[in-house]
Formats: structure tokens, sequence, C-alpha cells
């Protein structure tokens, strides 16, 4: 029985993954931190809204077996790029060193298809300089997956989100882009799961996330 720390767990991904791990039987506690509470509850769950702009009163809580890192912003809910960026990796990083310097084991991280620290896209390069930063971190064992566009239930409406999936969704039926297949955030969830249970370190990306699942 393991303990799991999430992060990111208030949205598409996390949701899911959250009610999977309360549902395994490989997990026996589960401590999410969040920026705001998810009104979820469960015997197994401890969750402890923090402020992750200080470091000093959370430390204590990135304790476990395996630390699940699910956060993620968008532009526009973040407003500008500086937002975004200290949301997708300074957040996501500063737990991951903590946890390392705690003594976590395993490491799964959510990135994105396309993360290169070099690109001249901001999105894709801000993904890859985390990818980067984390594989050199002490854990013993560190999984990044790197799907393609995902979907599910969202709090928020994307209308550009919607009209993209149902063109990617009519290319895969005719046959075209097929590498590049949207993924449920519940299987996206559900691998983040089953590649815990391996010892690796790995970047997956998103033709293999469906063998994983």
């Amino acid at each position: 029985m393991k303990k799991a720390i999430v992060i990111g767990s208030t949205g598409m991904v996390g949701t899911q993954l959250i009610d999977l791990l309360i549902n395994s039987n490989e997990y026996s506690e589960i401590v999410s931190l969040v920026r705001r509470p998810s009104g979820i509850t469960h015997p197994k769950l401890s969750e402890h809204p923090v402020d992750f702009d200080k470091i000093e009163t959370w430390t204590r809580f990135v304790k476990g077996d395996v630390l699940f890192s699910c956060m993620g912003t968008t532009i526009a809910q973040a407003k500008t790029k500086e937002n975004q960026y200290k949301i997708d990796y300074t957040y996501q990083y500063n737990v991951a060193e903590t946890a390392s310097a705690n003594g976590v084991q395993t490491y799964v991280l959510i990135s994105s298809a396309g993360a290169n620290p070099k690109s001249t896209v901001f999105y894709s390069k801000m993904k890859g300089q985390l990818d980067e930063a984390v594989l050199k971190l002490p854990f013993k064992n560190i999984i990044i997956l790197r799907p393609d566009q995902l979907y599910g239930n969202r709090t928020e409406k994307r209308l550009g989100e919607k009209v993209g999936l149902s063109v990617m969704f009519f290319l895969n039926r005719v046959g075209i882009l097929r590498k590049h297949k949207p993924i449920h955030a519940r299987e996206v969830a559900q691998a983040m799961i089953n590649v815990a249970e391996n010892t690796q370190t790995a970047i997956i990306t998103s033709g293999d996330i469906f063998k994983l699942i």
C-alpha cells in the first residue's frame, strides 16, 4: 500500500486521477496540495489548500512514495506569460525538488506533445524546460507523459478546443494524423498510475500512452 502526493488535482486530469487513486487497492493514502478546495472528501484523501509561493508552509506535506504532477493553466486563465510560467513551471519544479529532497522515490509528470526547451513557441518551450529540469533531480524513477490533445469534462468552456477536437476526430476517422489521436483525461490519469508501478525513467509520447492503459 502506497502513499501518493498529487498537485493539480482540481484540473481535468487531476480530478480523474484522484478518483482512480481513491478506488485503487495500491494506494492507502492520498495527499493533495491545491490552490482552491476541490470539495472532494474521502477517508483516504488529505487535501491541503496552500500558497505555492510560500514553500516553507507546505514542504512537510510532500512525503510519500509517488508524486503525481498534473498542474497547469492556460494563458487565458493566467492572463500573462509570467503567471502561466509560475504555475506550469515554477510551482511544479518547486514541488518536485521538495519531493526528491524528502525521499519520494517516483515522480510522474504530465508534460505536452511538442515539449522542447529550444522551441520558439512559448508553451512548448516552457514544458520542455520543465522536463529537462526535473530529469536532473535525484528521483529513483522519473516518468514524463507527453499526451496529444486532451479532452474530458472541464469546469470552463473552451470553444477553440471543442472545434479543434472535432477536427482531429474527423481526421482520425479518415486515416489522417492517427499518431496524434486525442486522449481522454481519464485515460491519461490511468496511464499515470500504471507507469508509477514500474521501475523506469522514461519520456512517453502519446501513441505509447494508449498502450499503458
